[in-house]
């Protein structure tokens, strides 16, 4: 028994006491040593003398090798040219074509080799067509910075994504189509560089443009865009329950709609313009039929 009490019990303090607070920090001495890195012999290693296997150097490996050679056009062709024979059957129908034609392009063509558009389709938002419906009418015809302000200001609930879909569409036409970069490729209206003198570039002769609507515009840039068109499309329905009383649940169908504009530049606008002024102009003017008697009436009808 004297010697169960003679051994030293180890002390256990509450964790909530002012004594375990109080507890001396265990010394750097006693701090459990740092294990050795994984994949790698610590220095008292029996091991430590024998010839380990150097790992290989990929980046002088890489230096050490020659430049790549071009890319093979056989390698290629497969996944661009899959099936020849369909493209030179193409491509003669297209000469053939142009032939008929005597080289004249079509209006169609000819409007789109010389002006840009994009078209930009959103992701499904959770809502229904009757509510995205009126912010698409909103925002058709506006050129497409006040189409954002309008979405910055509605209070509708998705006019938050919307405004989102329009500044990614906005970027998409300036990276892709390289739309709206008339100022910057002409100079006017971007200020001197660091070091030059003279004062800024004088902005571009401006034009008022009258849209289809009757509204007209200021514009001195015609390269600057515009939502030309904005329509909604209506997508799957999702999976909800609504939990009633005594243990009823009403099965919901939440729906989601897509919206989907179509960017174009001023240029396109003036064009419309000038179109519907010229068929304006081509129009006769009408004139009352001349005073004639009025000859062959019949009581009856002839048929």
């Amino acid at each position: 028994m004297d010697y169960f009490r003679s051994k030293k019990q180890p002390e256990i303090l509450d964790p909530t006491s002012p004594d375990f607070l109080k507890r001396k920090a265990t010394p750097a001495s006693q701090a459990p040593q740092q294990m050795p890195p994984q994949g790698d012999l610590a220095p008292s290693s029996i091991f430590d003398k024998v010839e380990q296997r150097k790992k290989p150097d990929r980046a002088k490996d890489a230096r050490s090798q020659p430049p790549a050679s071009a890319r093979d056009p056989a390698v290629l062709a497969a996944a661009l040219d899959p099936d020849p024979g369909y493209r030179r059957r193409w491509q003669r129908r297209q000469i053939i074509r142009d032939v008929h034609n005597r080289g004249q392009l079509t209006k169609a063509q000819r409007i789109a080799r010389t002006e840009r558009e994009s078209l930009c389709k959103s992701q499904f938002f959770k809502t229904s067509v009757k509510k995205l419906m009126p912010l698409a009418r909103q925002i058709a015809g506006k050129p497409i910075e006040d189409a954002i302000i309008q979405m910055r200001f509605s209070k509708k609930r998705v006019a938050k994504d919307v405004k989102k879909h329009l500044e990614y569409a906005r970027d998409e036409a300036v990276v892709k189509r390289g739309m709206g970069l008339g100022l910057i490729r002409s100079g006017a209206g971007a200020p001197k560089a660091t070091g030059e003198s003279g004062p800024p570039n004088e902005q571009l002769p401006g034009m008022v443009v009258e849209d289809k609507k009757g509204k007209r515009r200021y514009v001195t840039d015609t390269s600057s865009m515009y939502v030309d068109e904005a329509w909604v499309g209506r997508g799957t329905y999702g999976m909800d329950y609504d939990v009633r009383a005594k243990g009823r649940v009403n099965r919901l169908r939440p729906p989601e709609t897509s919206i989907t504009v179509r960017l174009k530049e001023e240029a396109t606008r003036i064009r419309l313009m000038d179109e519907r002024e010229q068929k304006r102009q081509r129009k006769k003017v009408w004139t009352a039929l001349p005073d004639r008697p009025v000859t062959a009436q019949r009581q009856y009808c002839l048929w």
